[in-house]
């Protein structure tokens, strides 16, 4: 199964039927006039959020859905049958842009949410319409009108509460599995993410929340390096970001440089996804003797001049993580309890979302604009001869979407 993230269709609303001329001829009416009736209203598309789909897949490969045409209009006044409406099912917290105007139409962030797309055309008018004292025998009745055609861009990204973020093999996989049900692929080797995996964590009856773990940055990041710039867009809903780091890198780096490598892409990415509120998890504590723990802890933080709040923990031993995630609960649930109750943090919180939205989505599109002219001059610097060793070696993706296999 493929992760689809991004998906280009074109939908058509269906055209309205067309109204027709007719004259009413029953036996004892010799002067019958006219009878002929309206055309049928075309099919409206909408997209439909549904949670048995977490990925566009079904968008790549059929990229034209077309609603039914209305039926034309009968005698007898009779009007002829509108179609029936097309409903596209997407995944909960998929954004609808129009590729023409940029406008985004809609945002699907809750189960069973609709979204009209394009609207089906009304039915033509039948003769009946323009009968008058002066004209008592019309012949004219006009066509339906065509059903509105757009070009739009589905974009995917993952609702969740928290988003773990950190350099790869810092062990965000493993925190994941530890505090919910979600069984990420874990390995000793970088990039053992590929895509974003949801879990929720179930704190107790009627508690929880949902943790989206994307793939591992890398320094770049932000000019398309690695993986995880796809994928920064997924932890664009979130309320808390969660940074773990690896207090003994295995490649004796420096951990208090591998933080700042985060906290830099983050800002040059988006600003607003930057100011969003960390947790610090120094994490992998148990390859750390007892005596030195302290020392290093205190060190990072300190280096880091972190102000907000710390965890330790080992996700490998489960050691720490009961702490993060009652921590997370209380924390999402103080906030949520002040947006029903005060009006103004409410719409500061929907205002602060609008802008983090709009920002990632302006510069996921430029640092892929980037991307496609950079690929586009280093293909022209090469002969024929070569573009099969150089799409071999910068595969990335195409024009409507990231493509990534699951990993089993």
């Amino acid at each position: 199964m493929r992760f689809i993230d991004e998906a280009v269709v074109t939908v058509k609303a269906g055209d309205g039927g067309n109204g027709i001329a007719s004259f009413r001829r029953e036996k004892y009416v010799p002067r019958g006039g006219p009878d002929g009736g309206d055309g049928g209203k075309g099919g409206d598309v909408y997209v439909i959020a549904e949670d048995n789909t977490n990925t566009l897949v079904d968008y790549r490969y059929t990229r034209r859905h077309d609603a039914m045409r209305a039926e034309n209009g009968h005698s007898r006044n009779c009007s002829g049958k509108g179609s029936d409406d097309l409903f596209l099912p997407v995944p909960i917290g998929t954004t609808v842009v129009d590729t023409e105007t940029d406008e985004v139409l809609g945002d699907l962030i809750e189960l069973g949410q609709t979204l009209l797309i394009a609207k089906g055309g009304d039915g033509g008018l039948g003769n009946t319409h323009f009968k008058s004292s002066t004209n008592q025998a019309p012949r004219k009745a006009t066509s339906g009108f065509e059903g509105e055609l757009k070009v739009l861009k589905f974009e995917l990204k993952v609702v969740a509460d928290v988003g773990l973020i950190g350099l790869p093999n810092a062990g965000k996989s493993t925190f994941i599995r530890q505090v919910s049900a979600a069984r990420p692929k874990v390995a000793d080797y970088p990039f053992t993410t590929l895509v974003p995996n949801l879990g929720v964590v179930d704190i107790g009856r009627h508690r929880s929340f949902v943790m989206a773990d994307i793939p591992g940055l890398i320094e770049g990041a932000s000019e398309g390096a690695g993986l995880g710039i796809r994928f920064l867009k997924h932890v664009a809903r979130t309320r808390r970001l969660l940074h773990v780091v690896d207090v003994q890198p295995i490649d004796g780096s420096d951990p208090v440089e591998n933080a700042r490598v985060i906290l830099r892409e983050l800002e040059r990415f988006s600003p607003e996804l930057a100011n969003l509120p960390q947790i610090l998890v120094l994490n992998k504590i148990d390859q750390v003797p007892e005596e030195e723990l302290d020392k290093l802890c205190t060190h990072i933080v300190a280096e880091l001049d972190w102000t907000g709040d710390v965890f330790r923990t080992s996700t490998l031993m489960g050691e720490g993580t009961d702490a993060v995630k009652y921590h997370l609960m209380n924390e999402i649930e103080l906030e949520r309890e002040r947006e029903l109750e005060d009006p103004i943090f409410a719409e500061a919180q929907r205002t602060r979302f609008e802008r983090l939205e709009v920002e990632v989505r302006l510069n996921t599109e430029a640092q892929r604009e980037a991307y496609r002219a950079a690929r586009k001059a280093a293909r022209e610097g090469l002969d024929s001869t070569d573009d099969a060793d150089f799409d071999a070696n910068f595969n990335d993706d195409d024009e409507d979407g990231v493509e990534v296999v699951y990993v089993p």
